[in-house]
């Protein structure tokens, strides 16, 4: 079992940077592949990011290629996602989760992902 709590979640104005921190806990040997998820009001959910539990490996939906980056502090089991140059269309709760597996495949399987987190508002207004 893997626990996953979001923070950094808020209201900024487009065009501002915000970081998001997912605090990852529990039973963690084996790794899992770590990804960024969002659900826009009144829209069903949608993959943002992912990475591989070694690090070495990411994917980013096509909306956030070169604005976002995913990354992880094994030290402090912690994900991360630094969003840059944020827009309205960005407005959603974002949801860090968690994949059984270490490869590539188990990062890109946006089904797989089992562990999820209660979810941080981002708020972006134009």
């Amino acid at each position: 079992q893997v626990q996953l709590v979001e923070s950094g979640g808020g209201l900024v104005q487009a065009g501002d940077s915000l970081r998001l921190s997912c605090a990852v806990s529990g039973n963690t040997f084996g790794g899992y592949a770590m990804a960024w998820f969002r659900q826009p009001p009144g829209q069903d959910r949608e993959s943002v990011a992912a990475i591989t539990w070694s690090g070495s490996s990411t994917v980013y939906a096509d909306s956030v290629k070169g604005r976002f980056s995913i990354s992880k502090d094994d030290s402090n089991n912690m994900v991360y996602l630094q969003m840059n140059n944020l827009k309205p269309e960005d407005t959603a709760v974002y949801y860090c989760a968690a994949n059984f597996g270490n490869s590539i495949r188990d990062m890109r399987n946006w089904s797989g992902y089992v562990f999820w987190g209660q979810g941080t508002q981002v708020t972006v207004s134009s």
